[in-house]
């Protein structure tokens, strides 16, 4: 049915797709690290080790400092909750879709890690890619970081609700809104497959008032609670993990 909708408003959302483009603020990425060690030196055992993947929003666009965004943030959020030092590593770049994810991920210098956070979808919609097409290359990426890194679980955050997305115009936030969502249930429905991935939903997000000055991105609240949700479902599965350890002992 979206295929027809496309159809018959192509020509008003194509002009609105170049128009959008031709007017969006462009912000940069979150200054600051891209890895380090949260936590003190004198902690117990091994760190936990963490990798951050995904397009702008993980390299922290909304936010002037990666202190701010999502990925230092989870890990110091982790080293108060569990009292253990925390390596993390942040893998991130402005207007990938998943494919072109995959492509320089293969070409990037990824450290060891124990669990896995993705965040990748939104260019999914721009660049107007089949849900098949989608779920395709994340499954190829979420099996070449596994093998490369040795993590043993993964978080996946769903696609932002871009049905509000106050930079774009109507029909086109419509549409691409209802895009969003046909890959954001793709999404959600492999991760239910494993014991070792948990979803993030976004749709908490919908709330222009807290997005960023560019009304794309997310903005300080939003980065803050998206790390609260992405600290507690990596707890989850290091309970799993651990319960697992203690049976097998």
């Amino acid at each position: 049915m979206l295929n027809v909708y496309k159809a018959a408003l192509g020509p008003i959302l194509l002009a609105q797709a170049r128009w959008l483009r031709r007017t969006a603020l462009r912000l940069p990425e979150a200054a600051g690290p891209r890895k380090g060690v949260e936590g003190e030196s004198d902690s117990p055992g091994e760190p936990l080790r963490i990798l951050v993947v995904g397009d702008s929003s993980a390299a922290g666009v909304g936010v002037s400092e990666q202190a701010h965004a999502l990925a230092q943030p989870v890990a110091k959020l982790l080293t108060a909750r569990t009292g253990k030092r925390v390596a993390w590593q942040l893998v991130a770049k402005s207007g990938v879709n998943t494919r072109e994810a995959l492509e320089f991920l293969k070409h990037s210098q990824l450290c060891p890690a124990d669990y896995l956070v993705t965040a990748l979808g939104t260019n999914d919609v721009t660049s107007q890619r089949r849900p098949t097409q989608f779920l395709h290359d994340y499954v190829a990426l979420a099996d070449m970081l596994r093998g490369r890194t040795g993590a043993v679980g993964l978080v996946v955050t769903g696609l932002p609700p871009l049905r509000i997305l106050p930079a774009a115009p109507h029909p086109l936030r419509w549409y691409l809104g209802r895009c969003a969502i046909q890959l954001d249930q793709a999404l959600r429905e492999w991760t239910e497959q494993d014991s070792m991935m948990r979803y993030v939903s976004l749709d908490w997000a919908a709330r222009p008032e807290d997005m960023a000055q560019d009304r794309f991105h997310p903005g300080p609240r939003q980065y803050r609670q998206w790390a609260e949700l992405v600290t507690e479902k990596i707890q989850s599965l290091l309970a799993v993990s651990e319960s697992g350890l203690a049976q097998g002992s």
